[in-house]
């Protein structure tokens, strides 16, 4: 049997042990398991890495896969500012990004994701590359403060745009799928960005701020 492509690529891009581990913690702790694939992993730390990537904003932590991915790709001296609502994850992802030789660069904000970026704009900190892959409802709220956190040339980069295909559907009208379809519709329209959305990974949204 033929693999499929995200099997094929998955296979090319294997995870290393420190990945494993990851997902083997959440998966023993009851954690959603939701991390990205290892080749979207790997898309990750090539887009901090291209942009050369000094300040990187994670909202969405879980366990700490992607935080490692995207620190992999930090520029020297660069930093990760982690924002996660459940003090467990981010205690884990903690551990995780200590392991990985990255604890000195990564900051974490507990609590809701927009009280978070409330308070970092009022401190007014900005930032040059960000991942979203949090709580999907507040998807326009993330975007809103990335474009306002941004510096000029900054990526952002926002997660699972097509909802396991559920924002595909015009039957499909909760609350989780209007807010995407809102988040889709701004990043592929709003005059501040360069975008584009990969129908991959479940749907891959990337903007470049002007």
């Amino acid at each position: 049997m033929n693999l499929t492509p995200d099997e094929y690529v998955n296979q090319l891009f294997q995870e290393d042990d420190l990945l494993l581990k990851v997902k083997e913690a959440i998966r023993s702790n009851d954690m959603p398991e939701v991390s990205v694939a290892p080749a979207y992993g790997r898309l990750l730390t090539f887009l901090a890495k291209t942009s050369r990537a000094e300040a990187v904003l994670e909202i969405g932590v879980l366990g700490g896969y992607s935080g490692i991915c995207l620190a992999r790709g930090l520029e020297e001296g660069g930093t990760l500012t982690s924002l996660e609502l459940k003090e467990e994850y981010a205690a884990m992802a903690r551990g995780h990004l200590e392991e990985g030789g990255f604890g000195d660069k990564v900051e974490y904000r507990i609590g809701p994701a927009a009280a978070s970026l409330e308070q970092l704009e009022q401190e007014g900190r900005t930032f040059d590359f960000f991942f979203i892959d949090a709580d999907k409802e507040n998807y326009p709220v993330y975007l809103d403060y990335a474009i306002r956190l941004a510096r000029p040339g900054a990526v952002i980069v926002g997660d699972n745009c097509f909802l396991r295909g559920r924002t595909l559907n015009p039957d499909k009208q909760g609350p989780a799928v209007l807010a995407v379809r809102r988040f889709n519709e701004q990043i592929a329209s709003d005059p501040r960005l360069v975008t584009t959305m990969l129908p991959d990974y479940d749907g891959l949204a990337l903007a470049w701020v002007k």
